[in-house]
């Protein structure tokens, strides 16, 4: 072989081991890592039994009209209440949004605090679930932290099956706020608590920022690993007939 036919052969040879390599980085660096895709599937398995356990007394549940209705769902489930003199509420959100055709997205992962004053001594957990029930109530979840109660309006949510029919869907309020402790689940009206994106999560799993996921409104299919909230949303929002 000539020397320049050599030179253009190692050439090529390099290149082509440059590309393999590239394209096998780029592979590695889209996988989100084992743990932080488990963390996201436990996340999403845990909103969805809330979701489940919720709407399983049907004069206690969220009226299926509400769930239709929203624009997109939080569920926060097991958030620790620890009160001496001064507490706070610390746990995490997983939200889902409507797509473009009404279904709902791939689940979005936040975190939930605030502080109270008080004089019990202890802790507790509770489940929360927020409904957001029109496009403005979406826009704090586009900022790096926004407050319920405070650029946030939000209410206590009607229960009960019969609630939603006697009810306008929307009510006055952009979000509507339940609670659940003890087995016990009701309205509850939630005021200074933040919601902050859980990036690290995230970018971990997806690559993107929280803003960036609730903004897209396109039906993309939602990653195995995440289903289960979807799919709990899915299955509690149709309304039942009269």
């Amino acid at each position: 072989m000539r020397p320049l036919q050599r030179v253009a052969a190692f050439v090529l040879s390099a290149s082509a081991v440059l590309c393999l390599s590239a394209a096998a980085w780029a592979q590695r660096r889209a996988a989100p890592a084992p743990k932080r895709a488990a963390d996201a599937s436990r996340h999403s398995k845990e909103a969805a039994e809330v979701l489940r356990k919720v709407m399983s007394v049907p004069e206690k549940e969220i009226p299926r009209d509400l769930l239709e209705s929203a624009e997109a769902v939080a569920v926060c489930p097991g958030v620790l209440k620890a009160a001496f003199i001064v507490g706070g509420r610390k746990g995490d959100c997983v939200i889902s949004r409507r797509t473009l055709k009404r279904q709902w997205s791939t689940p979005v992962f936040y975190n939930l605090a605030g502080g109270s004053v008080g004089a019990q001594v202890g802790g507790s957990k509770t489940d929360y679930v927020l409904l957001f029930m029109n496009e403005e109530a979406l826009k704090g979840l586009m900022e790096d932290k926004f407050e319920l109660g405070g650029e946030a309006e939000a209410t206590a949510g009607p229960v009960g099956r019969a609630a939603g029919a006697s009810t306008n869907p929307r009510l006055g309020a952009g979000i509507l706020t339940y609670s659940r402790s003890k087995g016990a689940f009701l309205g509850v009206a939630l005021k200074g608590v933040a919601i902050t994106p859980d990036n690290d999560l995230n970018e971990a799993f997806y690559g993107k920022k929280a803003s960036e996921l609730i903004r897209g409104r396109e039906d993309m299919p939602v990653p195995t690993q995440v289903r289960a909230l979807p799919l709990a949303l899915a299955r509690y929002s149709v309304r039942l007939p009269n």
